[in-house]
């Protein structure tokens, strides 16, 4: 079974960086362990370039990697590196891409000194976390260019199953406000399912389509959440943060107003409870949701730090996760899944879906919780999402049910804050007076 190279829209962005940099920044793709970093630059190093080095630090001789103690000779740096590789560099037509860069700190540092040479272009692809845990002692590159890679999205994963239409057809239809009808809805409903449970890991899209088999990816998952929680037992060996990070499902399904790290494992104090979470939303394996102390524009400003969601980053890795209590997820549970069918309450699992997708179309996540002091009712706001100079508020269900009271009393609470109000559920797209009621496949378009 070959690897395939699927599509990412992350390789636009990269050929941006080039056309408009023209060798002034290196360009850095960070992003978590297994999301298709490595693939995407060495596909973009052959298509766009005469010639390529490529430095994997993890899987390099002790030769070049002593090449970056000293970089004060910058010609016998490049004849030594053209003639370890066999590979000749021709002057602003060739790339030198530094693997797992967080492994050689030297390599990074370097960047400075051979973007200002100029001859070459470079990029650098490496894990967050470990890039930070490995440069106390090196002087940051400010000439660089970072772009962060997500999972694949739910148009990248329709790319890969050779879809080309469906997205953009899914785009139309919210731009003009129009239904799609039944029996499109059923089929694209079904499908976003697909999606949820095989995720955007290039790793386990490929295992899917080879196999079609949902145990064979559900394996394949399980070993990226491996790796996962291998790293965090680097940065903490007494295993508290890998179980903060096993415990995000459970703790969304608990339906709770926030992330108590505290019951996960009482022996951790706020303090250092704080920097683990940083250590997962570092490794972008996470997504953060803060809590929005006045919901209005520029949040950040009063955003809660020790008041927060997290959600995996795959909501296929999710899912695995969430169903980890035997040694591997039988196809039934996945198929009950793809046909919704399952007694469990999925509400979490979509929250973690729209989570994934807001966070990839490149908004940050805020949610919001208040009483109503009439009733004495507490309600919540899903997300809260920043439009120009207004808000629009989001609350994800993961039936058919139309209730939307948390919308309803922050509406009246905020009237001259709100912009548009969106219930994300599962039945085709309506409006009901002044909600946006769209299926959970159009949430990129919000």
């Amino acid at each position: 079974m070959s690897e395939r190279i699927f599509k990412r829209k992350i390789y636009e962005k990269m050929l941006r960086w080039k056309e408009e940099s023209n060798g002034k920044t290196g360009l850095l793709i960070k992003g978590a362990r297994r999301v298709g970093k490595s693939t995407i630059v060495e596909e973009f190093a052959k298509r766009e370039y005469e010639t390529y080095i490529l430095i994997d630090f993890s899987n390099t001789s002790r030769e070049i990697s002593q090449l970056f103690d000293d970089m004060s000779d910058l010609n016998y740096f490049f004849l030594r590196l053209q003639l370890l590789f066999n590979t000749d560099l021709h002057e602003r037509n060739s790339v030198i891409i530094f693997d797992e860069v967080q492994l050689q700190p030297l390599a990074r540092q370097a960047i400075k000194h051979l973007v200002k040479d100029g001859r070459y272009d470079y990029i650098e692809t490496g894990s967050l976390i470990s890039i930070k845990k490995n440069i106390k002692d090196i002087l940051i590159p400010s000439e660089e260019t970072r772009l962060t890679m997500y999972p694949m999205d739910h148009e990248e994963f329709r790319w890969a199953l050779d879809d080309k239409t469906t997205v953009g057809l899914i785009r139309t239809a919210f731009e003009n406000g129009v239904s799609l009808g039944n029996e499109v809805h059923r089929k694209l409903m079904r499908d976003f399912r697909l999606y949820m449970l095989v995720g955007g890991m290039p790793q386990a899209v490929n295992e899917y389509i080879d196999t079609n088999n949902f145990s064979k990816v559900d394996i394949v998952k399980r070993n990226i959440l491996e790796l996962y929680e291998d790293d965090f037992r680097k940065i903490d060996p007494s295993g508290s943060l890998t179980a903060l990070f096993d415990a995000i499902p459970a703790q969304l399904s608990k339906n709770a107003s926030r992330y108590r790290a505290s019951s996960i494992d009482p022996r951790i104090k706020s303090k250092r409870a704080s920097n683990y979470i940083a250590d997962m939303v570092d490794s972008l394996t996470v997504n953060i949701a803060y809590h929005a102390d006045d919901p209005n524009v520029g949040m950040s400003l009063t955003k809660d730090i020790n008041r927060y969601k997290l959600f995996l980053s795959d909501t296929g890795l999710f899912v695995t996760l969430a169903f980890k209590d035997k040694d591997f997820t039988e196809n039934i549970i996945y198929e009950k899944l793809l046909s919704d069918k399952i007694a469990t309450n999925l509400g979490y699992v979509y929250e973690n879906a729209v989570a994934q997708m807001l966070q990839t179309a490149g908004n940050e996540l805020f949610y919001y919780t208040f009483l109503n002091e009439t009733s004495n009712h507490s309600y919540e706001i899903d997300f809260i999402l920043s439009r120009g100079s207004k808000i629009c508020p989001v609350e994800v269900k993961s039936s058919g049910y139309r209730t939307h009271a948390s919308i309803d009393a922050f509406s009246q609470k905020y009237s001259e804050r709100v912009r548009e109000k969106y219930l994300i559920y599962t039945k085709d797209m309506q409006r009901e007076k002044d909600i946006m009621m769209i299926p959970a496949y159009m949430t990129p378009f919000i």
